[in-house]
């Protein structure tokens, strides 16, 4: 049969073999999630292990109703450090990046340098932070800061130095401007750089946050967790894990999202 142009009308390609669509992809990614909950609850119970050594997820959800522990508070705490920390690094990776890609002088002399300050362990460098910063959230947002700015910093450069010279030669032939450049050819091409270095700030900024909590805060789901674990509050200390998961996932499902819908699908960095 033909299309009225006379064209023959093509049958539209059908799925690749064994791929499946997005929302079974996703429908199977919670399914073991809870099968792995389900068989956590199963094996506690069968095995009566004590609730000190392995709480069943049931005794680990009782916990949100005990009010001493302020969830939502401490939640609240850790979730401004995670996002605080890792939106600075984000910001300003990315502006000292496009820094070093305008200036070779400037990429040559403080590269270097903060090469070997992304060396030094971020937990020797606590006692130091208690000193310059006292206790409280900001200390823990350059912590949190210190170890997201780096990968970020890192991959935007590779991203921008990965534009092909003939694209660059072209916009200068057609008079483009700097910003032109930038916009245009430049931009486009290292966002998939810049969202992986991205995912992995997310990873970063919840141990960032939870190591500034452990060595210096009065608040925050990493300080409760050595609150009760003095106690053996062992459910208490699960619940808390959970909780700074959760903080990671939602960081990191936010840029998925936005990776989505700036960045088209065969672009992006798997």
């Amino acid at each position: 049969m033909t299309t009225p142009d006379g064209a023959l009308a093509l049958p539209a390609p059908a799925p690749l073999s064994g791929e499946r669509p997005e929302w079974q992809r996703w429908a199977l990614v919670v399914a073991v999630h809870l099968a792995g909950i389900a068989l956590w609850e199963l094996a506690v119970r069968v095995f009566a292990i004590q609730p000190f050594i392995l709480p069943a997820p049931s005794k680990v959800l009782a916990t949100l109703a005990n009010p001493n522990y302020s969830w939502l508070k401490n939640t609240g705490v850790t979730a401004l450090e995670v996002f605080g920390g890792y939106a600075l690094g984000l910001v300003l990776g990315i502006l000292c990046a496009l820094l070093f890609i305008t200036s070779k002088r400037l990429m040559l002399l403080v590269f270097p340098l903060l090469v070997t300050l992304n060396m030094i362990p971020k937990v020797a460098m606590g006692p130091l932070v208690i000193v310059w910063f006292s206790y409280g959230i900001g200390p823990n947002i350059l912590i949190t800061f210190s170890l997201c700015f780096f990968p970020i910093l890192l991959t935007t450069i590779r991203g921008l130095n990965e534009t092909e010279p003939e694209l660059l030669d072209l916009v200068r032939a057609l008079k483009g401007s700097r910003w032109q450049l930038f916009r245009y050819i430049q931009l486009p091409g290292s966002l998939p750089y810049v969202f992986s270095g991205m995912k992995v700030a997310t990873i970063l900024a919840v141990a960032g946050a939870v190591v500034g909590e452990f060595i210096a805060s009065e608040r925050g789901l990493g300080y409760l967790m050595i609150q009760v674990q003095a106690s053996l509050d062992t459910p208490a200390v699960f619940m808390a894990v959970l909780l700074i998961t959760g903080l990671g996932v939602l960081l990191y499902l936010l840029v998925l999202l936005l990776e989505r819908l700036f960045i088209t699908q065969d672009a992006r960095i798997q």
